[in-house]
């Protein structure tokens, strides 16, 4: 495959056009991506304390909600992505990776905008500035990477099976109550604890928990295990996308 250097410019382009459109036609446009995770974390705190009588860490939802949203609204769209844009494949030349690319980096820009928008909010919530913060980009692009390797996999697997997005909503669903984003790790049982942490994503929101709350690093051994897991979703990505690549002229 080709890189990415020579087609930085049609890369921007791209990026550009998927951002806008995300926001196309809503009356309060960006002001949405702030807007939905501070709802689901006073939902989310609702439902603790009325229905389970504990008032949740409203820092640690919106944490983990935040990060979440990149893996979750990025993977999601990406399914799309080749399906959505036939004359990029069938009479444009350029590598057909980048296509998913772009649209991975125009959500990968709309989470750090969050991110950055909402850490007034995670101030007043308690979280402390401190060095350890330096950590965050390298978080986020390690979670760019992991998207962008599930991404590839599941935008070529829907060119063929096109109800691959209603797999997807459920894996997501699921995803969501099998991550620690409205409870700690620590509270899954022992016997599961090892299967739970197979789930990359775990990894990177908990690294997040500790930059955000605990002002500590990630161990090295959580970051070693992320990045053999997130290189094995890149190889495999990068695998099942040039597999099925040819078959994307006929399928469109």
């Amino acid at each position: 495959m080709q890189g990415i250097g020579q087609y930085l410019d049609v890369v921007s382009i791209l990026a550009k056009k998927d951002f806008k459109l995300r926001y196309r036609n809503s009356v309060l446009g960006f002001l949405w991506s702030l807007l939905n995770p501070l709802a689901s974390m006073l939902i989310l705190t609702l439902v603790f304390a009325v229905l389970l009588g504990s008032l949740p860490n409203a820092a640690f939802l919106l944490v983990g909600l935040l990060f979440w949203r990149f893996f979750q609204i990025a993977t999601s769209q990406s399914l799309s992505r080749i399906v959505a844009n036939p004359s990029l494949v069938t009479k444009v030349y350029l590598p057909r990776y980048l296509i998913v690319f772009s649209n991975n980096l125009a959500n990968l820009l709309a989470a750090i905008l969050e991110i950055a928008a909402l850490m007034p909010l995670l101030l007043l919530l308690g979280v402390k500035l401190t060095v350890y913060f330096l950590f965050v980009p390298v978080i986020i692009l390690l979670e760019f990477a992991l998207v962008f390797g599930l991404s590839l996999s599941l935008s070529s697997l829907n060119v063929l099976y096109r109800d691959l997005h209603q797999v997807w909503d459920i894996v997501t669903q699921l995803g969501f109550f099998l991550s620690p984003i409205i409870y700690q790790a620590s509270k899954i049982p022992p016997r599961f604890q090892f299967a739970y942490s197979l789930n990359p994503i775990t990894r990177i929101i908990e690294s997040a928990h500790d930059v955000f709350l605990l002002s500590s690093l990630p161990s090295a051994y959580d970051m070693e295990v992320l990045v053999a897991f997130i290189l094995g979703f890149l190889v495999l990505g990068f695998l099942v996308f040039r597999s099925l690549e040819q078959r994307f002229s006929e399928e469109l």
